[in-house]
């Protein structure tokens, strides 16, 4: 999967792309159909409850114009952190910083490319200028391109890995001598479950995500006696805009693509049987990064419900 959860296998998307298909057919059943894909374990509501565990800190993220990025976002400001993130999609963006201060919440928004170096120093610039501080950065932006690997051209490979290593890479090479000034801080990073499984299709996707494990942990000794904690999320499949497209179903009706959904989540997540919400995986980044878990560093933590069990 990737930063925004990706599903895990290219024979898995066919079967959630042909399962809403199906759906599109069916509409007239659609809500038995809806009730035969439901979760047997439906998510608890997510509750960001109110600990103001982030009031007076600056938090950075980057890809936050949507998915696991945008509703970790949400979860700092509610939290009372001001909140500096960075997206290439300028209105999704500015629809996100409005929705936050309308919410009471304070937030900065700068159209930046994590591929581009210039506009992440900038990015990182602006955010100290604007709020004085750097405590924690999310570092989130990540895509995915899968085919047998021997049809990646060399343009597409750069792609992705300029955008989910090397724009990890620019990203801390630019917060953590801003954190060194500040007494230290919290780094976060966007691996993901296929870290640790490989699947068909996936090789250049796989190598970045397996790459940032490497970063994190090498990272995490560079500057622990620094006060800088540096960790990894590994997500499982997440239900985002990004995923609905990568398996083919963004322009089906609501109802076919939460059948499709469902019926993927129950075949493919042994645990929860189902996909992750993106308030799932926010309030886990949230946790992570919260001045509770002082001594966690140089880990990679996976939020798969219980696909890598077994």
């Amino acid at each position: 999967m990737d930063s925004k959860g990706e599903p895990s296998n290219p024979s898995r998307r066919l079967a959630l792309g042909a399962v809403g298909g199906l759906a599109v057919g069916a509409l007239a059943g659609a809500t038995g159909g809806v009730a035969l894909a439901a979760s047997a374990t439906p998510p608890a509501p997510t509750v960001i409850d109110g600990l103001r565990r982030f009031d007076g800190k600056v938090v950075l993220i980057t890809g936050a114009t949507s998915g696991i990025g945008r509703a970790a976002a949400k979860a700092f400001a509610r939290e009372g952190a001001k909140v500096a993130f960075c997206g290439r999609r300028e209105q999704l963006g500015r629809e996100l910083e409005r929705e936050i201060k309308a919410a009471g919440g304070e937030a900065l928004y700068v159209q930046a490319d994590v591929r581009r170096e210039d506009q992440v120093e900038s990015f990182v610039q602006r955010t100290v200028e604007t709020y004085g501080a750097l405590d924690v950065a999310f570092n989130n932006a990540g895509i995915t391109l899968e085919k047998p690997m021997h049809e990646f051209d060399s343009a597409e490979w750069d792609d992705v890995s300029n955008t989910n290593l090397r724009g990890v890479f620019l990203a801390m090479k630019y917060e953590i001598p801003r954190m060194l000034e500040n007494g230290g801080g919290t780094i976060l990073v966007t691996s993901s479950s296929a870290a640790n499984s490989a699947s068909a299709g996936r090789s250049v996707y796989t190598a970045t995500k397996a790459g940032l494990v490497g970063l994190v942990r090498s990272a995490a000794l560079d500057y622990g006696d620094q006060g800088i904690r540096v960790n990894a999320i590994l997500p499982g499949t997440t239900d985002t805009a990004l995923v609905r497209g990568t398996a083919g179903m963004e322009d089906v009706p609501d109802v076919a693509w939460r059948i499709g959904a469902g019926q993927w989540g129950r075949t493919n997540v042994k645990g929860l049987k189902r996909m992750a919400t993106v308030e799932e995986i926010a309030a886990f980044v949230v946790a992570m990064a919260s001045p509770d878990l002082t001594y966690l560093t140089g880990s990679t933590l996976a939020i798969d419900g219980g696909t890598g069990t077994g």
